[in-house]
């Protein structure tokens, strides 16, 4: 009797039920079924676009929402998003002037950079945070430290910007409007406007 090929040589042989495993898990992941809309107003929360807040409701605006499209909302961020009074105070961006066809990638970067320092890869809502000044500290996605605390009257603070809504929900990500713009020193002196003196 002769015996398979298969059977003698153990390398082939792992090799095929690896193969046969690696078949099987694409076939498996490409039937994945969507979530099934139910019909009574009822959907998953992954289909959920739209911020809910808790609390005082204020606008997110173009350039916060610019920076909340940047991340995944499958996973865990949480987005300490300037207003976009500090947008416009703070960086000089409106959304009638950096949004042109010639400024629009400079907009992009500079929002990316202020994400790079405002978000945080996990869930922090308020209750989160202890009240009365004692700080908690998370390192952004661009490793910059920041300082997380409530205020006295139960204000949300980062790095001594104040918050204006908090707890909004978007996905698995958690946004918090800030009346500022959180960025480290080097960028900040990036931004500052120019005084020459010829104006």
């Amino acid at each position: 009797m002769r015996r398979r090929f298969y059977c003698k040589n153990s390398v082939a042989f792992v090799f095929s039920v690896v193969f046969f495993c690696c078949i099987l898990v694409l076939i498996i992941s490409m039937l994945r079924v969507p979530d099934v809309d139910t019909g009574n107003g009822a959907m998953s929360i992954y289909d959920d676009t739209s911020l809910k807040s808790s609390g005082n409701d204020k606008s997110v605006g173009t350039f916060g929402n610019m920076m909340i499209d940047m991340l995944p909302e499958d996973l865990a961020f949480t987005v300490f998003v300037p207003s976009e009074t500090a947008f416009e105070r703070d960086l000089r961006l409106s959304a009638n002037n950096s949004l042109v066809e010639e400024k629009i990638n400079d907009t992009y970067v500079v929002i990316s950079r202020v994400l790079g320092f405002s978000a945080i890869p996990r869930v922090l809502d308020t209750a989160m945070v202890p009240i009365g000044g004692e700080e908690v500290s998370y390192d952004s996605l661009s490793g910059f430290e920041l300082f997380v605390s409530k205020d006295a009257g139960g204000v949300l603070v980062v790095n001594g910007v104040k918050s204006e809504s908090v707890d909004m929900k978007r996905g698995k990500l958690v946004v918090h409007v800030m009346d500022g713009v959180i960025m480290d020193a080097e960028f900040e002196q990036s931004v500052e406007p120019d005084f020459d003196g010829d104006d």
